[in-house]
């Protein structure tokens, strides 16, 4: 298989990572999921998803559409790099096993779908929150510590972010 196909092949539809996630399980893997948008990818992003890889064996991404990123308002340029950009981009990365793309307003349906042994967010968002009307809130944490699972925040690396990046480069 070329190294092409090998990147390509981590971009699956929901119900190809639902069978993937239960191979993994049958051989008693645990499965970490995080999402977001990675419009642009930086050491920010790079060193989130390592940590969130170490919390368990495999890590599914849940990677926004376009749709749903122009929904989050982050700018009328958003995002910068389409959705298939974006994702062969974050297939390159070693530590992601599998990357889905959806365009709900949450992850919440697919992490229900998905039920990952572990659920990873930056620390701008809060594991102890319950209220689903706080910003601090995680999306489908209740329904991960109902399973068992846990729910983790790992720590933001200073100075980076796309809104930064990308007001830098209009400067």
């Amino acid at each position: 298989m070329s190294h092409l196909n090998y990147l390509v092949n981590k971009i699956v539809d929901l119900s190809t990572a639902v069978a993937q996630v239960n191979k993994w399980k049958e051989k008693g893997e645990k499965v970490v999921f995080t999402n977001g948008c990675f419009d642009i990818l930086h050491k920010g992003h790079v060193t989130y998803l390592a940590q969130a890889a170490d919390a368990g064996n495999r890590l599914i991404v849940g990677l926004n559409n376009d749709a749903s990123v122009r929904a989050q308002e982050k700018g009328s340029d958003r995002p910068i790099n389409s959705e298939d950009a974006r994702a062969l981009v974050l297939a390159g990365l070693g530590v992601i096993d599998l990357i889905v793309i959806f365009g709900d307003p949450t992850p919440e349906e697919l992490i229900k779908t998905l039920q990952p042994d572990v659920l990873a967010k930056g620390a701008d968002y809060d594991p102890s929150e319950r209220d689903p009307q706080s910003k601090k809130y995680i999306v489908g944490s209740d329904f991960v510590l109902n399973q068992g699972g846990k729910v983790i925040a790992i720590p933001l690396v200073d100075g980076y972010s796309t809104t930064a990046i990308a007001n830098k480069l209009k400067s």
